[in-house]
């Protein structure tokens, strides 16, 4: 979109904000960046806000991390387009950091820049057979059912084989657990990608084995989760008794920690309840403790391609600082499979000027400062340049967590300013949004604004009507980029 017209674009919806006032410009659209954008709007008074991400469409990992069968969660959505439309702030999609403009670029732009995008990679097992067909990480799967424009292509086998193995244990991997054995009939009533959904509707996949190198005590996802996962009706589930076994340090978890020992009691009705064989045709969700990955294997029939995972089992062991650690025995167990989504960690990743550490995958930072460089040392901060989201803190805790986080973050943004380390009134060598769209225009970048996003929603829930869905997404770049400048 060409700068003139974007600007007449903007001003239709943004009120004209003093060049006194301090501009803040936002990287990454979800949770993390929006929270952070309400907060500092209404921490700041005359604060222009501009939030950019790399996709067209906002809202991070709630338009493409969150299970279809999850439309609760989504309708954070609503307030976040709230933000968007407050008069001091805009959203401008399609928009990458790294390749559109540089953190150094934006750094000269704005009074202030807070990073917030995210985990876009995986972390890796790192052992044999890893690089083997038929092996995916529980991110790029999501993207796919979910329609990010980066996965639609991942076209994963569902066909050749009736068994997957889910190689972790939180929440996430009972999210893929729970698409592989759902009816297809309940998930065409949701906004999964129809590319998803066809692929699910032929697929031969009847047993998932969802596999922790820790036990029942230390699994990772939520009572919540685990209840809707063993609802599913007419599901076998199998959870061998014997892993179910506490020992005296388990006991002394389950009595001090409420939610280890709600899903320690739900595992165990699931054990103790489950019919003794599952039934001809019926689908088969195994829980499977205390197995650390070894190895994949190779098929001979088709070669390049997974056959099955190498399991040593493991102990938990205390290690030094009193945490509970999975330690391997020496004994190992084959299980046969064609399909492996490893729910092992997203991981984020960094860009050219960017001090980080690569062995959290996280921002080095102070509440939220970012430091000068990954060593620790605690005294030399980037002056202006800020962190929140899981690049701050690692991928962990859920939507919400991302309020407490903003509200840190802008906290030590305010005490710079209140400190006079950060000017209270804007630079006026730095233009905000207006000097950004100008660089954005002279590379030739197309810009996607709010209004471009309202067009894209529009036509999807359009689309979605006609399937008695509450949207049909969009799932290519192209489309996307052409329906919103329609």
């Amino acid at each position: 979109m060409a700068f003139t017209r974007m600007l007449r674009c903007l001003s239709r919806s943004f009120t004209t904000v003093s060049s006194s006032s301090p501009r803040v410009c936002i990287v990454g659209s979800g949770p993390a960046g929006f929270y952070t954008a309400d907060k500092i709007l209404k921490a700041h008074e005359g604060a222009q806000v501009d939030i950019i991400d790399r996709l067209p469409t906002p809202f991070g990992l709630v338009r493409s991390g969150v299970a279809p069968d999850h439309p609760e969660t989504k309708t954070v959505t609503n307030q976040f387009s709230r933000i968007v439309q407050n008069g001091r702030c805009s959203f401008l999609g399609n928009v990458s950091l790294g390749s559109s403009v540089s953190l150094s670029e934006l750094r000269d732009l704005y009074d202030v820049v807070v990073l917030c995008y995210g985990a876009e990679s995986d972390r890796a097992l790192g052992i044999p057979g890893e690089d083997l067909a038929g092996i995916y990480s529980a991110r790029e799967f999501v993207w796919w059912y979910n329609g990010h424009p980066d996965c639609r292509n991942l076209a994963p086998d569902l066909k050749n084989t009736d068994t997957a193995v889910v190689v972790g244990q939180g929440n996430v991997a009972l999210d893929v657990a729970r698409v592989l054995l759902r009816s297809t009939s309940e998930l065409a009533k949701t906004d999964i990608s129809s590319h998803a959904l066809a692929a699910l509707e032929e697929s031969s996949i009847r047993k998932v084995y969802v596999v922790g190198r820790r036990g029942p005590v230390q699994a990772s996802f939520t009572a919540k989760e685990l209840r809707e996962i063993l609802g599913i009706k007419n599901l076998y589930i199998h959870i061998e008794e014997a892993d179910l076994h506490k020992t005296p340090a388990d006991e002394d978890v389950l009595k001090n920690n409420r939610i280890n020992r709600r899903i320690h009691e739900l595992l165990s009705k699931a054990a103790t309840s489950a019919a003794p064989f599952p039934t001809l045709g019926q689908r088969e969700l195994h829980f499977v403790f205390f197995r650390k990955p070894e190895r994949f294997l190779e098929s001979d029939a088709r070669r390049s391609h997974v056959a099955g995972v190498n399991f040593e089992r493991t102990i938990i062991r205390e290690d030094g600082s009193g945490k509970q650690v999975a330690v391997g025995t020496g004994q190992f167990d084959d299980l046969e499979c064609g399909l492996v989504l490893k729910s092992i960690g997203y991981k984020s990743v960094c860009v050219e000027g960017l001090p980080f550490d690569p062995r959290n995958g996280i921002v080095p930072n102070i509440r939220g400062r970012v430091l000068s460089d990954s060593t620790g040392d605690l005294t030399e901060v980037e002056k202006g340049l800020y962190v929140c989201g899981w690049l701050k803190r690692g991928p962990t805790g859920i939507i919400a967590t991302n309020l407490y986080c903003a509200e840190e973050t802008v906290a030590s943004i305010s005490e710079d300013i209140k400190k006079g380390i950060l000017p209270s009134t804007s630079d006026p060598s730095k233009p905000g949004r207006e000097g950004l769209l100008q660089l954005l225009d002279s590379k030739n970048s197309t810009v996607i604004p709010f209004e471009g996003w309202q067009k894209i929603d529009a036509e999807e829930k359009r689309r979605g009507c006609l399937k008695n869905k509450p949207r049909e997404k969009l799932t290519s770049w192209q489309e996307l980029l052409e329906v919103a400048r329609k």
